[in-house]
């Protein structure tokens, strides 16, 4: 089988890869297609998986390239994971908020909505070309914002666009371990767009287990979200959020956290990004190692500002990314690839269209829900209907990222003023104006997008 990975110069592409290298299933991947504009990223990353793969004799086939036609025709399976606008953008986008006071954050708030319009036109033209080379192919898109991407790619290519995140599949994994139970057994009912979500019950063997982890000081306290949410507030909710829900709940703290730090994100992966690149196009051997340590500093970083410390200074660990039991987006996505192509039924949280599984949104709408694959494709699952509060953010958000891909196709200011003045995170007109303004001032690739 051919997989294709648009963005393989990116960071968590070794991943994907050593989890192909470990995969003894039939069928298997033996080529992986890595398409990338940027030379010096891919040039890096084919010199990192060649040295992960050298102890395996019947490793995956790198073909790296960067015509997006070559790299997708006859493919299997794609993997999306572009970064339009590159860190400056985000950069950009994190910052034009802040100086208006607003959360200046990758998927959640209006920096999300500025990377989203720059990035639909470009994922749609992908799907187009993958809907002419590779009509078949499932996609699992990783491209943030991923339920965006995911919808505007559903336009063109229906069902076979699914969104891949693996917080609530995490999530999941990490209460089974808290309890010391097979993470493997449990099935979890949660509710949500992606980045915006509730776990509401975890299921094994018939018992929900959520009420009695929600009374343990002990095992709730040790969950990041109990670090991030505070054990009160969640039994409050009845529920553990997701945890870019923090953005919601604590939204001026976060903000003023992250303007008091001095650093964002995008500037600490920026200067860390911009480093290892360097260092691995001068590296011999050894670059995979450069890779690992580069990945356990950002891992380390993630989501800083909601648990106590900033970019620089981390305070808490997060050890999911480096975990090699699951491999985080990888392990969901390859569990999709395996349910699918090899008719392994398996249950997962996914970005998928609605089709009537939360009533009050539209059924082509893509929401964040389990959902069963197999050799037939993709099936949400019927839930529980979500509480009020928890429809009408979602709500609010999905009329808000449909007005965002609107701008997007059509290239209207309005559309993208509308999105910006209706986010719950921004609730002024006049500020919307000003961050739509700021970011057609500093992003070019958005300025190219808004042109009417």
């Amino acid at each position: 089988m051919k997989l294709c990975i648009l963005g393989g110069g990116g960071f968590r592409t070794p991943y994907v890869y050593q989890a192909l290298l470990r995969d003894t299933g039939s069928p298997r991947v033996d080529e992986v297609a890595l398409y990338d504009v940027d030379e010096v990223r891919l040039h890096a990353m084919v010199a990192i998986l060649r040295e992960l793969a050298a102890e395996f004799p019947d490793a995956p086939v790198l073909k790296p390239t960067t015509s997006l036609p070559e790299a997708v025709e006859g493919s299997d399976y794609v993997f999306a994971a572009l970064r339009v606008g590159g860190l400056e953008g985000r950069r950009c986008d994190e910052h034009v908020a802040l100086e208006l006071n607003v959360l200046g954050q990758e998927t959640t708030g209006p920096g999300g909505l500025s990377y989203a319009i720059r990035t639909v036109p470009v994922m749609v033209e992908a799907a187009r070309v993958i809907r002419d080379l590779a009509p078949n192919a499932y996609v699992m898109n990783f491209t943030n914002p991923a339920g965006i991407i995911t919808e505007a790619m559903q336009t063109v290519l229906g069902d076979r666009v699914l969104g891949i995140c693996d917080t609530p599949s995490g999530l999941g994994r990490r209460v089974a371990g808290l309890m010391g139970l097979d993470h493997t057994r449990v099935q979890m009912d949660y509710v949500g767009l992606n980045h915006l979500g509730w776990m509401r019950r975890v299921m094994y063997d018939g018992r929900d287990l959520l009420p009695e982890l929600l009374a343990d000081d002990e095992k709730l306290g040790l969950m990041e979200e109990g670090h991030v949410f505070g054990l009160d507030w969640i039994r409050s909710l009845g529920s553990i959020p997701n945890e870019y829900l923090y953005y919601y709940y604590f939204n001026r703290d976060a903000v003023r956290t992250i303007i008091d730090s001095g650093a964002t994100r995008g500037d600490f992966l920026a200067r860390s990004q911009n480093d290892f690149y360097a260092r691995a196009t001068a590296a011999g051997d050894g670059v995979a190692d450069l890779w690992r340590q580069t990945v356990e500093r950002r891992s380390a970083s993630y989501m800083a500002e909601a648990k106590g410390g900033t970019q620089d200074e981390p305070t808490h660990t997060r050890e999911r990314e480096a975990d090699p039991a699951h491999q985080g987006y990888a392990g969901v996505a390859l569990g999709v690839m395996a349910a699918i192509s090899r008719n392994e039924r398996q249950t997962m949280i996914l970005n998928v269209r609605n089709q009537g599984t939360i009533k009050g949104l539209p059924d082509d709408a893509v929401v964040e829900v389990p959902t069963m694959v197999d050799a037939n494709g993709v099936h949400p699952l019927s839930t529980t209907q979500p509480d009020l509060h928890q429809l009408g953010l979602m709500s609010q958000v999905k009329d808000v990222e449909r007005h965002t891909i609107a701008a997007a196709l059509t290239g209207s200011k309005d559309e993208a003023l509308k999105a910006f003045a209706l986010h719950p995170l921004v609730d002024s007109v006049n500020v919307a104006r000003g961050l739509l303004a700021g970011y057609i001032d500093r992003i070019p690739e958005v300025a190219a997008v808004l042109t009417r």
